[in-house]
């Protein structure tokens, strides 16, 4: 399918500012109390997982690197490499294994990729970071996955802080991808704060035993979950074995003299379909801020709610957001961009 260009769009005014501060859980986003997570009564042991999942999983993908500036990018890869290619990006402090449930389901008809942004995950750490960097690495996997072998480009799918990446992946590079669908990534208005607090940067603790690390691990911004058979299994996956037992694989430097950028320009900027997806009861992307984006967007672009999910879309509703993504992407494939320019 042939690629239309699309012209930056800058002339939709802003919506007014939303009153009052963020909500209490987006302050004390990385303000951990310490007390003992969800898995804690589990004592180290796999919570009862349904079917689904466990035939999912069992799809076992290929593990590659890529190099990138002098680091080491790993990522995940499902289907059959002559399909299009469709890249999954996870949020801050994740990783690949986070789609690894959701990946399998989409490999039928796409060459399927999840990376690990450099300092998180399975990928190497660097002396400093920058959203182009993560760009860029965004690219190198999908030309190593053989996304760009084909007529047809990739798409990528972000999550929360891969999302931001993908705004300016699009921005930059949106001549090279078929679309971006950012998930509950949010764009705030002028004059609502926006981005995480400051914070002290501090090494990793280590945790004696893997029991005792897992009942340590909760989600970012803390939430319930239902699905305590996933947040196990993404939890496992963030550990590494260090001396003296277990701790996080993510860089807790990253974010030291970082900065996101001005995401709605980017997101103006994106040369390549784009669709938003929020979960109903995110509390990083209220109804208002979705309607924010949509403005930005030309009110032309989708706009996906995923009923009864938070922040974390891909715990709370997995089989809906692959049903949604589905359905998306498959309407995307038999029309054409309608974006008012």
């Amino acid at each position: 399918m042939s690629r239309a260009t699309f012209a930056p769009m800058n002339d939709i005014p802003p919506l007014p500012p939303l009153p009052g501060p963020p909500p209490d859980t987006v302050r004390e986003m990385f303000d951990l109390a310490p007390t003992q997570g969800p898995l804690t009564s589990f004592h180290g042991r796999h919570p009862d997982a349904p079917q689904w999942f466990t035939d999912t999983v069992a799809q076992l993908p290929q593990s590659s690197f890529v190099t990138v500036k002098g680091a080491r990018i790993h990522y995940l890869r499902w289907g059959d490499r002559n399909r299009p290619g469709l890249l999954l990006v996870h949020g801050n402090a994740a990783h690949a294994y986070w789609w690894s449930f959701i990946a399998p389901f989409l490999a039928r008809d796409y060459n399927v990729a999840a990376m690990d942004l450099s300092g998180m995950g399975d990928s190497d750490w660097r002396e400093h970071y920058t959203m182009e960097l993560f760009a860029e690495e965004q690219l190198a996997v999908c030309e190593d996955a053989g996304m760009f072998a084909l007529e047809e480009p990739p798409v990528i799918v972000a999550h929360s802080f891969g999302g931001f990446v993908t705004m300016l992946t699009g921005a930059l590079y949106g001549h090279r991808l078929y679309g971006t669908v950012i998930v509950d990534s949010p764009v705030n208005p002028p004059g609502r704060p926006g981005g995480p607090p400051e914070r002290k940067i501090k090494p990793h603790n280590v945790y004696h035993t893997l029991e005792a690390a897992l009942a340590r691990f909760r989600l970012m911004p803390p939430q319930r979950s239902e699905n305590l058979y996933l947040l196990d299994w993404v939890a496992r996956h963030s550990l590494k074995r260090v001396e003296g037992g277990y701790s996080w694989k993510f860089d807790p430097a990253i974010w030291r003299s970082f900065s996101i950028g001005d995401t709605a320009a980017r997101l103006r900027e994106t040369k390549c379909r784009v669709a938003v997806f929020r979960g109903e009861h995110s509390v990083l992307m209220p109804p208002e801020i979705g309607e924010y984006m949509f403005n930005i967007l030309g009110r032309a672009a989708p706009m996906v709610e995923i009923p009864q999910a938070q922040h974390h879309i891909m715990l709370d509703q997995p089989l809906a957001f692959v049903a949604a993504l589905r359905a998306l992407l498959a309407d995307w494939e038999h029309s054409t961009p309608n974006r008012r320019v």
